[in-house]
């Protein structure tokens, strides 16, 4: 594709663009619909990047998004959820401005569109039993079975309704249906549920009510009266989407939206029920909702996924009609990418052993210039201390090195990152055999300098001052379970979690970052991108930081 070719649209933005190009509609509205039962994860992300994306792709027409929280279940809702999910949208860079709603606030206006289908014949009050109803239904080859209320007189069907509204009847006890047709093929068709009784306090009506709607009743009505345009949804709903229509058609509503459904997000070595993410919250294989190992958007932002980056990739994954698995080496490939970009590099050693460089005085120390990103000089650099007594990864000494081992081994050579080149000369060892110290002497005037003649040096190492650095808590986060589609699991998702998932070092790193605050990214030299964890680092106090994602995709070789 050239520069000057216009990128081709997703089938729904061309709907769009035709809707607008037609006159059929002068702007476009859409909504993110969550309900407030759990956290919001990257699945949610794919929704929310569509749906606000279109209303900011087309904000020259007065275009916007509403972010509504279809409260209609007391029983699963919370205001923790409610709070979780705006702070997430945020986060992911979206604003609804001044459209905010809630499901809850139209419950009077549910109960009347309610009536006003009782009063058609297009409503009727069941006292069977749910076992009845769910028996009555029939199936793909046999139709369903009409309740002998079905054909009830309107002003009998009013009458009950208002005592379910009342609270004269128990949970189970009645129901309110809608009329359609009981031999339809589409089972969604057949006498829908659209009211039920639940004698629970909602978050935010309290007992008022103690009815409430239906999701697939209460969604289209919610859209309508907010003159929704298009709404926006994953292929599951497409089967619904006939009784959404009808209760459009058939009540008495504002706006005439129009569903259209897409392909949802899915990726491997994950699981998207809120259900289970919830059981894992609740049995402790998690810390919590934001447990940086967790698919939830809470989760990526405490293990330091940058929300572009987020967005990138739902971007880039398109939006089609075809089922498919995604794999997350490309969400993580795309972290990668962006805070490749932009991390600032630090030092920092996670599995520590100490380097004695012989030839520097005792208290001796120097401040070397290193680069803040090598690739970035507008970064400017930093100066780190050089001690006589180091730090140093174990895996960068070996006792007795392979032939393409460069790093350090018995009179062999290596420079410090930013640093001297310098020789390995000894190192001891304790009663286990076990290597304790590695006894080096530096090579003069080889600070940015190339190597003098006749010293082979391959390779840097980082490392960090023992006197200077600080000690800090690094928790290396992994994929939470270990098979690619853990809900396939012959014993249940639980059974496979990875029981590497997470492991907690103690290690040094350089002094400067003894004072960043909470959500600080950085990149450790050689080892990978880390954040300070947002809930447990304490600048200057306790150091906490968060593996985002190993410098290149290792996971090949767990499979």
């Amino acid at each position: 594709m050239s520069e000057t070719d216009t990128p081709k649209l997703d089938f729904i933005r061309e709907i769009i663009a035709d809707d607008l190009a037609s006159g059929k509609h002068a702007t476009t509205i859409t909504r993110f619909p969550p309900e407030p039962n759990g956290y919001l994860h990257i699945g949610h992300a794919k929704a929310i990047c569509l749906s606000f994306g279109i209303a900011e792709e087309n904000a020259a027409t007065g275009a916007k998004c509403h972010l509504r929280f279809d409260d209609t279940n007391p029983e699963k809702e919370e205001t923790e959820y409610v709070d979780s999910i705006k702070e997430d949208v945020k986060w992911l860079g979206f604003d609804w401005g001044e459209d905010l709603y809630f499901a809850s606030d139209y419950f009077e206006y549910f109960h009347d569109c309610a009536v006003a289908l009782i009063e058609k014949g297009l409503a009727y009050v069941d006292r069977q039993t749910p076992e009845q109803i769910k028996e009555t239904r029939g199936n793909l080859k046999v139709p369903g079975t009409a309740s002998p209320s079905r054909d009830a007189s309107a002003a009998e069907n009013l009458e009950l309704f208002a005592k379910m509204r009342a609270g004269d009847f128990k949970e189970g006890e009645a129901v309110l249906r809608a009329k359609i047709d009981m031999a339809s093929p589409n089972m969604v068709l057949r006498d829908p549920v659209i009211y039920r009784v639940m004698h629970a306090d909602h978050h935010r009506t309290g007992d008022a009510w103690c009815i409430y709607p239906m999701y697939d009743f209460a969604h289209p009505l919610e859209d309508a009266k907010e003159l929704v345009t298009h709404s926006l949804c994953t292929l599951e709903f497409e089967i619904h989407r006939p009784f959404y229509e009808w209760v459009i058609e058939n009540c008495p509503v504002a706006g005439k939206p129009r569903q259209i459904e897409f392909s949802r997000l899915s990726l491997n070595y994950t699981v998207m029920s809120k259900r289970k993410l919830l059981t894992l919250v609740k049995d402790g294989k998690v810390q919590a909702w934001d447990d940086p190992r967790m698919p939830t958007l809470s989760g990526l932002r405490r293990r330091g996924y940058p929300a572009a980056a987020i967005r990138s990739f739902c971007k880039g994954l398109g939006i089609t009609k075809f089922k498919g698995i995604t794999d997350i080496a490309l969400l993580e490939h795309e972290v990668r990418g962006h805070l490749n970009e932009d991390a600032p590099r630090r030092m920092a050693v996670l599995d520590p052993l100490k380097l004695v460089i012989t030839n520097f005085e005792e208290g001796q120390c120097e401040e070397v210039p290193v680069p803040n990103h090598p690739g970035k000089e507008e970064m400017g650099e930093r100066t780190v201390a050089l001690t006589r007594e180091l730090w140093i990864e174990r895996s960068d000494f070996m006792e007795e090195p392979p032939r393409k081992f460069f790093r350090l081994g018995p009179d062999r050579y290596v420079r410090l990152r930013g640093g001297y080149i310098v020789k390995c000369t000894g190192f001891e060892k304790d009663d286990s055999g076990k290597v304790t110290e590695v006894h080096c002497e530096f090579l003069p005037g080889t600070i940015g300098e190339s190597p003098p003649e006749g010293v082979k040096c391959k390779a840097a190492i980082h490392w960090v001052s023992a006197s200077e650095g600080r000690e800090a808590e690094v928790r290396l986060y992994d994929r939470l379970f270990s098979v690619e589609d853990p809900d396939g699991a012959e014993d249940g998702y639980e059974s496979v979690l990875n029981p590497d998932s997470l492991e907690v070092v103690s290690a040094w790193v350089e002094p400067s970052l003894a004072d960043v605050g909470s959500e600080w990214v950085c990149q450790f030299e050689r080892v990978g991108y880390f954040v300070t964890d947002r809930r447990d680092h304490v600048a200057g106090e306790k150091l906490v930081f968060n593996r985002t994602v190993a410098l290149r995709d290792s996971w090949g070789g767990k499979k």
